[in-house]
């Protein structure tokens, strides 16, 4: 790991550790909330009980969290599932009416809790785009 990305690597990893931990322990309100959002976003997920979807996506938050925490993880590997991650946030915010404006890409009131997942687009892609560059000066 590149000492200039510790800094954007720890806080977005911390934070998104740290929000799957919460999750992992979350109730049945706390689940058929987060699956609702979601599975209506993405319609393949309703079929998967809505505990077994907030468990899932706790895992998936603390291996990514923990991947980027992790100094021996490339920044390819990091930002791949960074980008992946922060990309089904993003598609579920474009997909879901009230969090945007009509016909605009910038976010109600409403959406504006995960249109800021924005920023974890832009540090998985810079991770990526490291990696990439750093391909090219070896050759």
């Amino acid at each position: 790991m590149k000492f200039r990305n510790l800094p954007t690597r720890l806080a977005t990893g911390a934070f998104i550790l740290h929000s799957g931990i919460g999750k992992w322990s979350g109730g049945p309100e706390q689940a058929a909330g987060v699956h609702g959002m979601a599975s209506n976003a993405y319609p393949f997920l309703k079929p998967i009980p809505a505990p077994q979807f907030l468990r899932a996506l706790a895992a998936g938050e603390m291996a990514i969290g923990a991947l980027l925490l992790a100094p021996f993880v490339s920044p390819k590997v990091a930002g791949a599932a960074l980008t992946g991650f922060s990309g089904g946030l993003l598609g579920m915010y474009l997909r879901t009416d009230g969090m945007h404006q009509p016909g605009s890409i910038w976010p109600t009131q409403q959406g504006t809790a995960v249109s800021k997942d924005v920023w974890m687009l832009g540090i998985g892609l810079g991770l990526l785009l490291e990696a990439r560059s750093q391909l090219r000066c070896q050759d």
